[in-house]
């Protein structure tokens, strides 16, 4: 136990090795779809979907495993939805650069965030974000990952003239979701360790003879990724477009990584006097993967809002990450088998850990509008914009609007109005 203290800051009175390998085995079921999905969307930039196979499973072990023993938290990283959207369809289809020019972005990115982190500017950045807004963005990310679960398994599709609507639920894979729903919710009912875990195996092999699981393997060999690592141009690093890119790809992280931080460890009870612990060795994490990320041919490289799932699993140190970590490095031999899980057994993992981040809201002072107001426009971006940097963004101008204007200016700090003059400069951009 004193090594597992060491190297994970693993508190016996806290957690159980059992409960934090079990938290970690889920986060990595939560987050797995990443494997073929971020292959799925760079290669579209004419990048080899085999090598970002490879690499997407490296950089996820890599800095999830380096979270657990350095950060000594239980959060995963890997390739961040968004952010490779963002990297596919604007830099390389709407900006018409190569993929090499993007990863070049990337890679400066991660420079940069080294040494804002160095220099302890995003710590400042959190402590300057009120104490109401923090309880939303916890609020808000639990819409946001239910949000997304709906959407994954196909409950929530979507309409032209609406935006989103209910699919007709008797189709295979909204069934098996539901059904996974049902399952695990009488699991948490009961109390069974494990729960969101079981309920994803449970699932998988329920899809098999409804056709939604298929199963084509079990083992194969990691593809090279040689033809994508190291691929950088560094011809129009000056140029103004450069600039855009980076300067976007710097604010959608910081802000997803700070909410997805935030919201999990307040969910976690971790916050202590309004602080995060070893946040410090969190971003530096964070930025130590994204430039990795980059090199070794993959977009940014972020923490992920899914490892909310393992911290209500009860995971609570570095151990849970640990875990995760190893599981992706398997995933490396066993791709099959972990790429025929299909999103509809997933999914409802993530509705209900939408439910149990849910509980922050509690927290919000909803009798003082000056409160109120900034706390519900954070919390109804998040899921509505599919942004968490979005909802703290809008969240935070609206507190310094609301406060301003209704004569309780003493409650916006200078720090305050430096960060709102930064939200409206991504705006302008």
């Amino acid at each position: 136990m004193e090594m597992l203290q060491r190297l994970f800051g693993f508190d016996k009175k806290v957690t159980t090795v059992r409960t934090e390998i079990t938290a970690g085995i889920t986060t990595f079921l939560a987050m797995a779809y990443i494997l073929a999905v971020n292959p799925n969307i760079l290669s579209e930039t004419g990048m080899d979907e085999g090598a970002l196979f490879t690499t997407t499973a490296l950089i996820a072990g890599f800095a999830t495993i380096l979270m657990g023993v350095y950060a000594k938290l239980p959060f995963a990283l890997a390739p961040g939805m968004g952010l490779n959207a963002f990297f596919a369809y604007s830099i390389c289809s709407v900006m018409g650069y190569s993929w090499q020019f993007a990863l070049t972005a990337v890679f400066l990115e991660g420079i940069i965030f080294i040494l804002l982190t160095i220099s302890n500017l995003r710590e400042k950045i959190v402590d300057v974000i009120p104490d109401t807004l923090k309880n939303a963005i916890s609020v808000g990310i639990g819409l946001y990952i239910a949000f997304i679960g709906l959407q994954s398994c196909g409950i929530i599709v979507n309409h032209d003239s609406t935006l989103v609507s209910l699919s007709p639920l008797s189709a295979p894979a909204p069934m098996l979701a539901i059904i996974g729903v049902i399952f695990t919710s009488i699991l948490l009912v009961k109390k069974v360790q494990g729960a969101l875990l079981w309920g994803i195996l449970v699932t998988t092999i329920v899809g098999i003879p409804m056709g939604v699981t298929q199963m084509t393997g079990v083992m194969s060999a990691p593809p090279s990724i040689e033809p994508i690592a190291l691929k950088f141009e560094w011809g129009k690093i000056f140029t103004p477009d450069m600039f855009v890119v980076v300067f976007t790809l710097l604010f959608v992280d910081l802000f997803d990584t700070i909410g997805t931080l935030i919201g999990v460890s307040t969910k976690a009870g971790m916050v202590k006097n309004g602080k995060i612990p070893r946040l410090k060795q969190a971003f530096f994490v964070d930025s130590i993967a994204t430039t990795a990320g980059a090199m070794m041919g993959t977009s940014t490289v972020t923490t992920f809002v899914e490892s909310a799932a393992g911290v209500n699993e009860g995971g609570r140190s570095g151990l849970t990450a640990f875990v995760t970590g190893v599981c992706f490095l398997l995933s490396l031999f066993f791709a099959p088998f972990f790429l025929a899980i299909p999103e509809s057994a997933t999914a409802p993992a993530l509705i209900l850990v939408g439910l149990m981040m849910m509980s922050s809201v509690v927290k919000v002072n909803f009798d003082d509008y000056s409160e109120a107001i900034p706390a519900f426009v954070c919390i109804l971006f998040m899921p509505l914009s599919y942004s968490i940097s979005d909802g703290i963004v809008m969240g935070h101008l609206s507190y310094i609007l609301v406060n301003l204007f209704s004569g309780k200016y003493k409650k916006v700090t200078v720090g305050m109005y430096i960060l709102g003059a930064f939200f409206l400069l991504r705006f302008l951009l």
